[in-house]
């Protein structure tokens, strides 16, 4: 009797997940094959992790340097940063689910170096723009008035969003759709591929920009765009090589669901929505309805090509998050999407307010390092949770785990040394409540870390005198002598976060490994289009928050809010889980 967990079914095909037991069974004979160490290393496995790493290492390099590069070129001003982000969470936001279908519609070789040639030629041709920009920058300025200057801008930005829409698509097919096919819908050995390329993430998310980070520091801008030039060309060759070999040695990539043209799709999809509305099944007469949807469809067919295709465009949109909608576990990627709605992590709003509260960048760069081992330990903790309480079970487990340590980042609001403002949460109070208040809370702010001698800065203030390393700020005129008088607030606040890695990384990985075997192949990349989607959209609100409250005083604010957002997100998760076993429940 074979040993099978539970098949997922999708128009006919069914998929089945193999077992931990038939997995440890086949570990066992691969351990005591002569030569099994050389077999693992030409195999497709070792080869995914060579090339996700060198991906990996280069994205995080270029996504560091071009917000670095962006804030010199416009005088150390935030104003090309600030659009740079809009542009890439916008059209990730507006093209998800159109890349998704892409991913679904072509094959997987033809997608995965597709993807990967527009990236890095992307990247290579921006570091050339900004190499001549920098070089000759005071020239160009000269140039048609300056116009050529913002020419040069809007092509920087153009090509890094292009270069990001197609990492999208690459990590959606890598590590969305080849995960998956290369374990063989094995439960076990797909949770240790999605551990493994989220500990090679995590170790390059702080390695990466400090290397880069060093280069530019040591030499300069215009050497820093030639290293990621010079990275980007050798690993395009080297992933290329790498990903064109696994998809030889895996037969089973070179399987996916027949292609239909364009047109075709979109004018089936038509005709099936205009028969639902006809009631009798049997051919009708000639009848004035029938002769309008005869007409629509000669309208429609009789159009330019153009509008065809835009039509088709909105169509897929429509028809990509009506299919994220329906999955059976759209409520915890939904869930996944709120965790992005946060403060509460190591970028630059959070490190922001810790300088604001006397934290030193060295400090800052020990807990950044120690945050990141909490996220390897969290991979880890996934891992063997799957194994012993199953996927549900384990999600269940994050998720309590992450909230229990953001409450000390809600104690952290209230704790001594905490700037924030309490007035700001009571507007209808009296005058005279408000000046008492007022007292209080002007004894409170001599903790608030001074940068400028004012009492009232931004999270994140002038520019002009921040240093970027590894997304932190460094700012030159804190004075070095002023200290604040308790630490506490700020103590509870990172161990908060920290120790909320563990529990995060391992949520994270439930829900991908959710979507991963429970959504149908010929959806998996749409859906994870829609999914990318949701997720840069609740991370846009953060940006939101923040710039709706910019002061330290607010930041606590901030954090009940982030708290609030996460609660729901893991409320979400708890209801699948529940529907889940409800309906294990009613099969048994």
């Amino acid at each position: 009797m074979t040993q099978r967990a539970d098949a997922s079914q999708c128009d006919g095909v069914v998929v089945e997940f193999e077992s931990d037991d038939i997995r440890d069974a086949r570990a066992n004979r691969a351990r005591t094959t002569p030569g099994s160490a050389l077999i693992y290393l030409k195999g497709p496995k070792f080869l995914i992790y060579v090339s996700g790493a060198l991906s990996m290492w280069g994205d995080r390099m270029w996504h560091f340097a071009i917000s670095v590069f962006l804030i010199e070129l416009y005088g150390r001003n935030l104003l090309l940063t600030a659009v740079f982000g809009l542009v890439v969470a916008g059209s990730v936001l507006l093209l998800g689910a159109l890349i998704g279908d892409w991913v679904d519609r072509n094959p997987r070789n033809k997608v995965a170096h597709a993807s990967l040639f527009i990236q890095n030629i992307s990247v290579t041709v921006c570091s050339i723009v900004l190499m001549l920009v920098f070089s000759y920058k005071q020239r160009i300025e000269q140039i048609w008035d300056g116009w050529l200057t913002v020419v040069c801008y809007t092509v920087v930005i153009v090509l890094a969003d292009v270069a990001n829409l197609a990492s999208t698509a690459l990590t959606i097919a890598i590590q969305r759709d080849w995960i998956v096919v290369i374990t063989g819908y094995n439960r076990g050995h797909l949770a240790g591929m999605n551990a493994t390329m989220r500990r090679i993430d995590q170790v390059t998310n702080i390695l990466a920009p400090l290397a880069v980070g060093q280069v530019m520091t040591l030499a300069s801008n215009v050497v820093g765009c030639g290293f990621i030039l010079g990275w980007n060309l050798v690993s395009l060759i080297v992933e290329f090589f790498f990903l064109s070999r696994v998809y030889r040695i895996v037969p089973a990539l070179s399987v996916k669901p027949p292609v239909e043209e364009v047109d075709q799709v979109y004018l089936q999809r038509l005709e099936r929505r205009m028969l639902q509305g006809m009631d009798a099944p049997q051919p009708q007469p000639l009848t004035e309805g029938n002769c309008n949807t005869s007409l629509n469809l000669k309208e429609i067919t009789n159009l330019p090509l153009c509008f065809r295709r835009f039509r088709w465009l909105v169509s897929t949109c429509k028809d990509g998050w009506r299919a994220y909608y329906r999955q059976p576990v759209f409520l915890a990627g939904m869930g996944l999407a709120f965790l992005y709605t946060t403060v509460l992590g190591f970028d630059c709003i959070t490190t922001g307010y810790a300088y604001t509260q006397g934290i030193s960048g060295s400090l800052l760069s020990l807990l950044m390092g120690v945050s990141a081992i909490t996220g390897l330990m969290g991979t880890v903790m996934f891992t063997r949770l799957r194994k012993s309480y199953g996927l549900v079970n384990t999600g269940i487990i994050s998720s309590c785990l992450h909230l229990g340590c953001l409450l000390l980042c809600v104690c952290s609001v209230f704790a001594p040394g905490s700037p924030m403002d309490l007035s700001l949460l009571m507007p209808y109070i009296t005058s005279n409540s408000s000046t008492e208040l007022g007292g209080m809370v002007s004894q409170r702010q001599k903790h608030t870390y001074p940068l400028r001698g004012s009492s009232n800065q931004p999270l994140l203030p002038d520019r002009s005198s921040i240093h970027w390393t590894n997304n932190t700020v460094l700012f030159d005129n804190v004075p070095s002598d002023a200290t604040p008088e308790s630490y506490i607030s700020i103590i509870l606040l990172f161990l908060g976060v920290i120790t909320a890695r563990i529990g995060l990384w391992s949520f994270d990985l439930t829900v991908t490994q959710l979507l991963q075997e429970n959504i149908c192949e010929s959806e998996r990349g749409v859906v994870n289009g829609v999914q990318s989607s949701m997720n840069y959209l609740m991370d846009l609100l953060h940006f939101i928050m923040v710039i709706s409250a910019p002061q330290p005083q607010h930041f606590g604010i901030l954090v009940i809010i982030s708290v609030l957002f996460i609660t729901t997100g893991h409320t979400m998760y708890f209801l699948y889980a529940h529907k889940v076993k409800r309906k294990r429940c009613h099969d048994t």
